[in-house]
């Protein structure tokens, strides 16, 4: 069921406290496989994911009660889903050999430009700071095409986690700044930071690829 056919939150928390299977059944449908693809985000196979949000439905029966209605109900149980999800991740990263590791977050969302500088006008240029080689037009063929969304999802899964988690929350839940930045407990500053690396290395990828596609044709 739709999540605009639930009750309002305190209505709905109350039916979750008092154990109303009904309303526990409405939410698991509506919500569980937005769950499922945020905990994707985190652990490294569908299974792992869908054991993560039987875990987190378990922690939202546990705490119902404690549920203050700072946020919507939605946001909370999505944040228990990206912690719970978070901590099996590390415990799967744990398991893997240091060498087979990349960068990690590091790396990624803090160190070097976001676009090549050469992209940008020089200083000294009459429109310094300005485009003076603009991102390719993306045809909408191509973005309808099957293998340019599978090269996106291929560039999202590739994004340092904490960018791949706020591009997916926000480009693919469609969530809203506040909520992703009360789902994953980060400032707004950082929010828009990780965000706009996350999508400035998406669309370079989609670059290289549809220029590579045009000079092989």
């Amino acid at each position: 069921m739709p999540p605009s056919e639930l009750p309002p939150d305190d209505q709905l928390a109350g039916l979750l406290l008092a154990g109303d299977e009904a309303a526990f059944a409405q939410v698991v449908d509506a919500w569980s496989p937005g769950m499922v693809r945020l905990a994707r985000v985190y652990v490294s196979t569908e299974d792992s994911a869908a054991e993560v949000v039987q875990e987190a439905w378990l922690a939202v029966v546990r705490g119902i009660a404690t549920f203050a209605g700072r946020s919507s109900l939605r946001t909370w149980v999505y944040r228990i889903v990206a912690n719970t999800a978070q901590r099996r991740g590390g415990r799967e990263a744990r398991s893997v050999p240091a060498s087979s590791l990349g960068a990690g977050d590091g790396g990624g969302d803090a160190q070097g430009p976001t676009v090549d500088p050469a992209r940008f006008a020089p200083p000294g240029h009459p429109h310094a700071g300005h485009w003076q080689r603009p991102p390719s037009p993306w045809p909408e063929q191509a973005l309808l095409a099957a293998e340019v969304r599978a090269q996106v999802a291929a560039a999202v899964a590739g994004l340092p986690a904490r960018q791949r988690v706020v591009i997916t929350l926000r480009d693919v839940h469609g969530y809203d700044s506040d909520e992703v930045c009360s789902i994953l407990e980060i400032s707004a500053a950082n929010q828009r930071v990780l965000l706009h690396r996350a999508r400035a290395a998406v669309r370079s990828c989609l670059e290289r690829y549809l220029a590579d596609g045009e000079e092989a044709s």
